[in-house]
């Protein structure tokens, strides 16, 4: 098998296991493997992981103990939240209930709010200004008694654009008595001081492979009070949200990395800011980074000369640097994103995008081989292309 490439600036589709997690996931699957609703010893060692890991979990997005639903990843917190509200919502909100979605959401959302369109909601985009960003005076116009969910991503997962989520969620407050509000903070975790209530948000969802934690485990984080539907029926786990046995060695883990995450956050936003400008010193000049007001310093997409992004994805993997090609969970796709349309870019502009996105372990060294890989693929493709 050959061995993983070096470098990784692709963070944002995922983050190597933290030492510590892993030292928890192992002890807990030699140690803790017991069904967590077993009344006996194993089970009640298993229960109490994941209690601990609901603690930590609260305590880095500034929310109450009781309102961490555990999942298997942000995907299905996701999935969870804009279908689950929108569908308890529905009754007080009109015959045809309203649902409103940010204008460059990670596919979950957007699919969700398909599957809505489909059960009779009225779906439409929030309005975004000239620049891309989100239009919170347009949005007024759309927020009212039939609003049943408005859904907005706190930090986009393909350029890093921050939203204004808190003023957004204050503007629903006053003109959307019904509405539940909810935020992707699945990019924002570990990146952003995260506070649920500061956000004035009914729900976040978090993801646990994003910040060094392991693959398989997320959470949707609720305001007290708030009310779903469950998407599947069984037992009462998690609160009668997500019914069937818990992942108490991931969800031990995820824990352990959602504390360090929020403990290393300030670092880790200091050491981004770093990283990019140190990466944009070094880039060769015709790799232009493209421009996003309001982002976070982790996550830089950069508009490729020549071929699509993926021939140079190719090529530096080959030089033992891996980059990301748009959003891991919609790779494969022909289709121009949201995002990318939003800040005004066509389809053969679109597929010339490659993001780079920094981790707490990436390092100013680790850029240096990157950006002369980059100058290396850049002569060679420029050779090519004569």
């Amino acid at each position: 098998m050959d061995a993983l490439p070096p470098i990784d600036l692709d963070a944002a589709a995922t983050t190597r296991l933290a030492p510590s997690a892993r030292a928890v996931l192992v002890a807990a699957l030699d140690e803790g493997w017991g069904n967590p609703s077993s009344r006996h010893a194993r089970g009640t060692r298993a229960r109490a992981a994941i209690d601990e890991a609901r603690r930590r979990v609260a305590r880095a997005v500034g929310a109450d103990v009781d309102g961490v639903c555990f999942t298997s990843g942000g995907t299905e917190a996701n999935g969870l939240a804009v279908l689950g509200a929108a569908r308890a919502r529905a009754a007080r909100c009109g015959q045809r209930p309203r649902v409103l979605f940010g204008p460059d959401e990670h596919a979950c959302v957007r699919r969700s709010a398909a599957r809505l369109a489909e059960e009779g909601f009225e779906v439409l985009a929030l309005p975004v200004d000239a620049s891309g960003a989100l239009d919170l005076e347009a949005a007024d116009a759309l927020l009212d008694e039939r609003t049943a969910l408005v859904s907005c991503m706190l930090v986009n997962n393909e350029v890093g654009r921050i939203h204004p989520v808190a003023a957004l969620a204050r503007r629903v407050r006053a003109r959307a008595p019904h509405a539940h509000v909810h935020t992707d903070a699945v990019q924002a975790l570990g990146k952003l001081e995260l506070d649920l209530e500061e956000l004035g948000v009914d729900s976040l969802a978090v993801s646990a492979h994003k910040v060094h934690g392991p693959q398989g485990a997320g959470a949707l984080v609720l305001r007290t009070g708030s009310v779903l539907q469950p998407l599947s029926h069984g037992g009462r786990q998690e609160h009668g949200l997500r019914p069937g046995t818990e992942a108490a060695p991931l969800l031990a883990a995820f824990g352990v990395a959602a504390t360090e995450a929020d403990r290393e956050q300030p670092a880790f936003e200091e050491l981004a800011g770093q990283l990019r400008t140190h990466l944009l010193e070094r880039l060769p000049e015709d790799c232009k980074p493209l421009e996003v007001p309001e982002s976070v310093a982790s996550i830089c997409a950069l508009q490729l000369p020549g071929p699509p992004a993926e021939v140079w994805q190719h090529h530096l993997e080959a030089r033992g640097v891996c980059i990301g090609v748009g959003s891991a969970c919609s790779s494969g796709s022909r289709e121009l994103s949201p995002t990318l349309a939003g800040l005004g870019l066509d389809a053969a502009a679109g597929r010339q995008v490659a993001r780079l996105s920094f981790a707490r372990t990436t390092t100013l060294a680790e850029i240096d081989t990157a950006t002369a890989a980059l100058a290396e693929v850049d002569r060679e493709l420029g050779a090519l292309r004569g």
